[in-house]
C-alpha cells in the first residue's frame, strides 16, 4: 500500500471519482487495521485508511495534540491532491474529524463519529503507566478491560490488546495526553456539515450522554446505537457499523 507525506495508507475504490472520498482515521494507538474490512472496502465508495504518524506502518513521530494531527491529516490530502473530504473518525480519531470540521470546514464533507465525544478525558495514571515501559502492559490491560463489551468475545479482546501492544509506550501516552486536551464543547455547534454519529451501548469510555450532546449540538446529525457493543463498536459490530455508514454516505452524498 502507498505511502504518501510519511503517512501509510490503505486505498479502496480509488477510480471511483464521481464519489467523494471517505477517510478513515483510527483511535488512540490504533491503526488503519482498527476499521475492519468490511468498513475499508465498502463498495460503491472511495475510502482511504490511514496510519497517523507514528502508527503503524506511518514514518515519523506521534504528535500529542489533536490540532497536531488534524494538520498531519491536511497535509495528507493537499499531497493526494484531495480538497475535500467526508471525515469517518473512531474516538481519537473522532477528536480529529471534528476539528477539521470545526476549524477548517472547507475540507469535510460530512462527518462519521464513532465512540465519540465533544470532549474526551483521560486519567492521568493511564497516561503515566502507558508512557513506562515497564508498565506498559498494565496500561494495555486497562484499556482492554473498558473498550469492549462484556458479551464481546475472549478471542476478539486479546486480539485488541495484541495490536494495542504493538504502539510504542511513547505513541500511546502522547495519544492520551492528546485526548486528555481535546475540548470542543463550546465550538462543536459549529458543524455545518451532515453527521452520522455511531455509539455502543455498552461503551464505558466515551458513554452514550457524549454521543447524544453531539447530535443535539449538531444541526444535521443522526444517532444509532449499537447493541451489545463498547467503546470498540466497529470491530465488535462490524457488518451493522459498516451498513449504517453505507446508509448514511449512499443517502448523504450519492
Amino acid at each position: 500500500m502507498p505511502i504518501t507525506a510519511d503517512l501509510y495508507y490503505f486505498v479502496h475504490g480509488n477510480e471511483l471519482v464521481s464519489r467523494p472520498p471517505v477517510l478513515l482515521i483510527h483511535g488512540a494507538g490504533g491503526t488503519h487495521l482498527n476499521w475492519p474490512a468490511q468498513i475499508r472496502r465498502l463498495s460503491g465508495h472511495r475510502i482511504l485508511a490511514l496510519d497517523l504518524p507514528g502508527h503503524g506502518k506511518s514514518k515519523s513521530i506521534g504528535c500529542q495534540s489533536i490540532q497536531d494531527y488534524a494538520d498531519e491529516v491536511l497535509r495528507l490530502m493537499k499531497a493526494l491532491k484531495l480538497p475535500s473530504a467526508i471525515m469517518v473518525g473512531h474516538s481519537m480519531g473522532s477528536a480529529i474529524a471534528l476539528s477539521l470540521a470545526i476549524y477548517h470546514p472547507k475540507h469535510v464533507l460530512g462527518l462519521g463519529l464513532v465512540g465519540s465525544g465533544a470532549k474526551l478525558r483521560v486519567d492521568r495514571a493511564l497516561v503515566d503507566l502507558a508512557a513506562n515501559p515497564a508498565s506498559f502492559l498494565s496500561a494495555i490491560k486497562l484499556v482492554t478491560q473498558k473498550a469492549y463489551s462484556p458479551s464481546t468475545s475472549h478471542r476478539l479482546t486479546e486480539l485488541g490488546a495484541q495490536r494495542l501492544s504493538e504502539t510504542r509506550p511513547a505513541v500511546l501516552s502522547g495519544d492520551f495526553i492528546a485526548c486528555d486536551a481535546f475540548d470542543v464543547l463550546e465550538h462543536v455547534g459549529r458543524v455545518s456539515v451532515p453527521a452520522v454519529i455511531i455509539c455502543g451501548k455498552d461503551d464505558q469510555m466515551t458513554p452514550l450522554r457524549r454521543s447524544e450532546f453531539l447530535r443535539d449540538q449538531i444541526a444535521d446529525a443522526e444517532l444509532h446505537v449499537v447493541q451489545d457493543a463498547g467503546h470498540m463498536v466497529m470491530l465488535e459490530k462490524p457488518d451493522e457499523v459498516a451498513e449504517l455508514l453505507r446508509e448514511f454516505l449512499d443517502r448523504k452524498f450519492s
